[in-house]
């Protein structure tokens, strides 16, 4: 068994037990966006980290738990800011359409 989840990133070598993870994938259409950004904003608005989509789309954050805003910054699309809620010992999975 890989961990992958859903076709996503491998939780292979990821103590989910003792992590709050976020993590999920940038679309346009049904195509993974491979040149967008992901931002993590606190429930404040402040940016905390920042991570470069895989050719896949694909991203993830190690976060506290907590409310979060991830804001994805792609070419030719407008920001989008998606809601999520991380938790230790769980995944928080979270799929950004761009239009």
């Amino acid at each position: 068994m890989c961990g992958a989840v859903k076709g996503g990133l491998s939780l292979d070598g990821v103590n989910v037990a003792k992590e709050a993870v976020i993590q999920g994938q940038v679309l346009r259409g049904d195509q993974p966006v491979g040149n967008a950004y992901v931002r993590l904003l606190d429930r404040t608005g402040e940016f905390t980290a920042e991570v470069p989509t895989s050719a896949t789309g694909h991203f993830r954050f190690f976060a506290g738990e907590g409310d979060w805003t991830l804001r994805t910054l792609a070419p030719q699309a407008d920001p989008v800011d998606r809601a999520v809620h991380a938790q230790v010992g769980s995944v928080a999975e979270v799929t950004v359409a761009l239009s």
